[in-house]
């Protein structure tokens, strides 16, 4: 079925890959050989990165799931030859020996209801009729037979258990996730909203938050319009740009997300009561299997206005710095490759009217500076001074010094924003406590910015012993490599590990409506091929360091049998081996098993994304999971004939009464 050839030793994760690495200046387009890729226009290579380098020969011991071995009574065949690994992923005896014949004929049934659109369009309302007409206990036990249990585990903890360790058993494993999802109407939806993203400060126009936006806008105008103008005068407008502003008509933002639940902000106790939850979803993974993930969403666990304006200030701080980039003629490089000259920063903005000692910013004493600064030390100076529950503080170009970020909140405001970042503490401590990694769960352009700042702030205060924080990357954003590289140097320089889920992306219909309906740049890149071009260069830049620096690990969260197929082509090429999980893959649940399990049975560490809750409170959440995933099951044509080819398979051997053996 399946043949995992290996050396002994990673011979080519040292003298060879370096070499590999110079002749290629770190061009991983070129190794993106999978037919999934169609590049469309020519793309310029990435030079090769600086910094330390934290090597690390630490090996973990495979945990259960991708163990291979013996399941239900098939031998993993292993042949120790050349350095190449082969999973055959059409053969259904090996690929749905997990399930039995009835779970086979559910997942055909469901898969062709969810192709046909008249059924997904009306699936609430005909909900709604079958609970009329079989009552409430008869159309749960319905929704058990059929969609609910197809794509959720079980209603609780103690339910999800006997699924989670069938699946290990055949070497798939588990990340938890609690998709309860509020079934409130779009006007309550769009009003909870508008109250929780829009501060009391920026009701009442005062506040400190524009005065950096303020100069930092105005120096944009007076370089381009060529003119003189008093930079530091009160701000004489509003400042906040549209993509960070709170829109009603975007209020409701479940419209257009694929498979990702949504929270709304109702008061700080409901952000208490997702903690426990999440809290409960770590001791089941816990309890439930070695080795396992939770997943967790920061927009549950506070007010979202904290989280709207702090990746306001990161992202305009970032576009200043590319701002004085291009003013030295460094403009059009990539984000790493960009570095500052201190002494003409200094007088630019000197010249401009700022006041202060920009060079001491970066610097504790001068004579020790390299004199220039790259796009992470300029992040730095939007750092946290202690710890994650400190307070945030950004710079003020205006004055020339730092300031706290929370002064510009009322005082019940600045609490609440402290308790997001204490929470999330409560929730990583119990994660190491029940040895559970914590996958934060990517959200929409206008909170991401802050979810991945906390996010890297808990990875380096968590991740220096092994990867406990996962941060999760959208690669269908125009923006996702630079933000993998950057991150990936950072944790190289700080000697943590850098731990990535990398996704295609759940907003996209959403992301281009709410940009082109409000007049800025769509952040989503262009088409599909594109997506999946970024999507194997950030991959094969992590897979590249993972070679380099055993400190990197990657969860390559794709259906795209294609993507998985380059992924080994990848570790092919690198020697890396799935027995050191450091790659990992990941599936949802009900979807797509002739990847996940000949996966696991070949030795790879491979996950199921496992979603549970009970029916009526799991029932909003895969309605839109059936509406938005139409086009995905109209799509899902191999894996119906599979299955079909595995059902006839088991009549003509007298095998469709088979229950698996674990």
């Amino acid at each position: 079925m399946f043949h995992v050839k290996t050396v002994p030793a990673l011979s080519r994760a040292g003298a060879d890959i370096a070499f590999k690495r110079v002749c290629s200046s770190r061009r991983l387009r070129s190794t993106v050989t999978s037919t999934s890729v169609t590049q469309t226009e020519p793309r310029d290579g990435v030079s090769s990165r600086g910094g330390a380098r934290h090597d690390s020969a630490r090996s973990e011991c495979a945990g259960q799931p991708g163990s291979g071995g013996e399941r239900g009574g098939t031998t993993t065949t292993t042949t120790a030859t050349a350095n190449e690994i082969s999973v055959d992923f059409d053969q259904t005896r090996e690929a749905y020996k997990s399930k039995d014949s009835l779970e086979l004929l559910r997942s055909l049934v469901v898969f062709k209801l969810c192709s046909y659109d008249f059924l997904v369009d009306k699936n609430k309302e005909i909900m709604d009729l079958g609970k009329k007409i079989m009552g409430q206990k008869g159309f749960n036990q319905f929704m058990k037979m059929t969609f609910y249990g197809q794509f959720v585990a079980g209603e609780d903890h103690m339910a999800i258990r006997p699924l989670i360790q069938k699946n290990q058993a055949f070497g798939v494993g588990s990340v938890l996730d609690y998709s309860v999802e509020e079934d409130i109407s779009q006007k309550e939806a769009e009003q909870k909203e508008m109250n929780s993203c829009v501060s009391t400060a920026e009701k009442d126009s005062i506040g400190k938050l524009p005065r950096l936006f303020s100069f930092v806008d105005t120096v944009y105008d007076v370089i381009r319009s060529n003119r003189h103008a008093n930079l530091f005068s009160p701000p004489g407008g509003d400042h906040r740009e549209k993509k960070y502003k709170v829109h009603k008509q975007f209020g409701d933002h479940r419209e257009g997300v694929t498979g990702a639940r949504t929270y709304f902000y109702a008061d700080e106790s409901k952000c208490d009561q997702h903690m426990e939850t999440f809290i409960k979803c770590i001791k089941a993974s816990g309890g439930s299997s070695m080795d396992g993930f939770s997943a967790v969403k920061m927009t549950a666990l506070g007010r979202p206005q904290f989280l709207l304006q702090f990746s306001e200030v990161l992202v305009k701080w970032r576009r200043f710095f590319s701002f004085l980039a291009s003013q030295q003629g460094k403009d059009g490089m990539e984000a790493l490759e960009q570095r500052l000259e201190l002494k003409q920063m200094q007088e630019f903005l000197t010249k401009l009217g700022a006041k202060g000692d920009f060079y001491g910013w970066f610097s504790g004493k001068k004579e020790e500076s390299s004199g220039t600064i790259d796009m992470l030390d300029w992040n730095s100076l939007i750092d946290d001074r202690t710890n994650i529950s400190d307070l945030l503080v950004v710079p003020n170009v205006e004055l020339g010094e730092l300031e706290p970020l929370l002064e510009m909140f009322t005082v019940e405001e600045e609490n609440q924003m402290k308790r997001i970042l204490q929470r999330m503490d409560v929730l990583v401590k119990h994660a190491m406590e029940n040895g559970v990694r914590l996958m934060v769960d990517a959200e929409q352009t206008y909170f991401q910015p802050a979810i991945s700042r906390l996010t890297l702030e808990m990875q380096r205060t968590y991740n220096k012993e092994k990867p406990v924080i996962f941060n999760t990357y959208q690669c269908y954003l125009k923006e996702a490599y630079d933000s993998v590289t950057m991150d990936v140097e950072l944790s190289r320089r700080e000697g943590w590990h850098f731990a990535a889920k990398l996704v295609r992306g759940a907003y996209m219909y959403q992301e281009r409506e709410r940009a082109n309906e409000n007049g800025y740049e769509d952040p989503i890149n262009p088409d599909y091929e594109t997506t999946n071009w970024m999507y194997h260069r950030c991959l094969d830049y992590v897979l590249d360091e993972i070679a380099l620096n055993r400190n990197a690990n990657v969860m390559v969260a794709s259906h795209n049998e294609d993507t998985v197929k380059h992924t080994l082509k990848r570790m092919n090429e690198l020697g890396l081996l799935p027995t050191e999980n450091k790659v990992y893959f990941g599936q949802l649940l009900g979807m797509c098993d002739q990847i996940s399990f000949p996966l696991g049975q070949a030795g790879f560490p491979v996950y199921k994304y496992v979603p549970y809750g009970p029916v009526n409170e799991v029932m909003p959440y895969l309605s839109r999971r059936a509406q938005e995933n139409r086009g995905f099951m109209k799509g899902a044509q191999k894996e119906r004939e599979l299955l079909w080819q595995e059902l006839k398979r088991r009549v003509a051997s007298g095998e469709l009464l088979y229950r698996p053996a674990y």
